[in-house]
């Protein structure tokens, strides 16, 4: 047997690479443009597949013939008028139509973390809003492109551990299994979001950086964990399964670590976002799945592709990307083309965190948190069994008399009372864990 032929096809075929998905965010004053990006990420990159945040036609248009999956998302404001049959085909017909095929639609999302934040308006009409869409694809002969909706892990009651997993009660059986059940039949993902770095405590950082650790048992299924991310997928999993949908598709549709952040976020650094991200792409293109999952892959999509100057000004927040807008890596994870695509992580010790302050932790507003976000936030923990009679007339909290000062107290008494789950201090990205006790005086803070 002439084996000359085989060796030189091994020799000049490219190395199998892995496909992985990204978020691409715009939000700042430096970054290319979108061919540029285009280019960039489908002749030097692994990745296959970019999520974004609106219908831009000019990032659409740039992601022609490139062979790149493209997810775009609907406005959570939009969500309503969707529930007509006539708007959704209008809606299709402005911003798919025109770009389809050549640029590869993937999903739609119908709006972001919906649930969570609401209102109500737009949570009641999540689910019919998803059907008339898809129905306005197949309509107008686009059925290839699927429907979902991305989700915080604020849906979640318990996750730990999974085996007590659940939805929230009232979402469960109202909004979640009619959207299961919509999944299932359309061949589309569950998206969840499922962000390590907002349950992040010194205490528990390698089993959040998918480092050696002791992990934590499970004594119901007999399973241990020894990283959060697959904590919280077969959290949700176990969730899906008790209402009988446990064979949707799971998706990660957003997930990360920055490399930078402000000052008392010392956990926010290179060293940790590339045991992250480095973690998560082995994890997630192992096939080794999770201890209740095995065997399974999950399509994600990295936060983010870009640092964004323009976010924030926590910078935390305009630090999330793999890449500076100069194309060059943050950190190397393997997501070059290139010699060595495997991700490797970072060399060198990892930098200490301050320790936190007993152990406590609280729920703050993030410093950028408008009035208006804050009052919404009041509004909503007020209406969800919270006590907020320390901050009216009276109340042990109710000076200093101001939104932000009375956002924080409510906000941490949701956070305190809902297990403490870091995901539940997000409040569409609003607010932020700290390790310092906020009490004032007789305002006594729980933790």
């Amino acid at each position: 047997m002439n084996l000359i032929p085989i060796l030189f096809l091994l020799l000049v075929l490219p190395a199998a690479v892995i496909p992985i998905g990204v978020n691409y965010g715009t939000l700042g004053n430096n970054l290319p443009s979108h061919t540029e990006v285009a280019n960039f990420l489908k002749t030097r990159t692994i990745i296959d597949r970019v999520k974004i945040f609106d219908t831009n036609p000019d990032i659409i248009k740039a992601f022609a013939n490139t062979n790149i999956l493209v997810t775009v998302t609907v406005p959570n404001g939009d969500i309503p008028s969707l529930t007509n049959p006539r708007n959704a085909i209008r809606w299709v017909n402005t911003h798919i139509k025109p770009y389809h095929p050549a640029t590869k639609f993937h999903y739609i999302c119908v709006g972001t973390e919906v649930l969570h934040w609401g209102p109500q308006n737009l949570v009641d009409n999540l689910v019919p809003a998803m059907k008339v869409l898809h129905a306005a694809l197949v309509k107008t002969g686009m059925s290839d492109v699927k429907v979902s909706s991305p989700h915080s892990l604020g849906i979640l009651l318990e996750s730990n551990p999974p085996s007590n997993a659940s939805f929230r009660p009232g979402w469960d059986v109202g909004n979640l299994a009619p959207m299961l059940q919509f999944l299932r039949k359309t061949k589309a993902g569950f998206m969840v979001n499922p962000y390590t770095y907002f349950g992040y405590s010194p205490k528990y950082e390698d089993f959040c950086l998918f480092k050696p650790n002791g992990g934590l048992f499970d004594k119901a299924t007999g399973k241990r964990y020894t990283n959060q991310f697959d904590q919280l997928m077969d959290a949700v999993y176990v969730s899906m399964k008790k209402l009988g949908y446990p064979d949707v598709e799971i998706i990660v549709a957003e997930t990360g670590w920055p490399s930078g952040g402000d000052p008392q976020n010392t956990h926010a650094n290179p060293v940790n976002a590339a045991a992250y991200n480095g973690g998560l792409l082995k994890k997630v293109t192992s096939g080794a799945g999770t201890p209740l999952m095995p065997g399974r892959k999950f399509e994600t999509y990295i936060f983010s592709l870009f640092n964004e100057n323009l976010k924030g000004p926590s910078l935390d927040e305009q630090n999330f990307g793999l890449f500076r807008p100069d194309f060059t890596q943050v950190y190397d994870i393997g997501i070059l083309r290139g010699p060595q695509e495997l991700p490797t992580g970072p060399s060198g010790p990892s930098p200490k965190p301050a320790a936190p302050a007993q152990g406590k932790k609280w729920c703050v507003p993030k410093s950028n948190a408008t009035p208006a976000a804050l009052q919404s936030n009041i509004d909503y923990v007020c209406s969800h069994g919270t006590d907020c009679r320390p901050i009216q007339a009276g109340g042990a909290c109710f000076q200093p008399n101001n939104v932000r000062a009375h956002a924080a107290f409510v906000m941490n008494s949701f956070y305190q009372s809902n297990g403490r789950h870091d995901f539940n201090c997000d409040f569409a990205q609003t607010g932020v864990i700290t390790f310092t006790d906020p009490s004032n005086g007789s305002c006594k803070y729980r933790a």
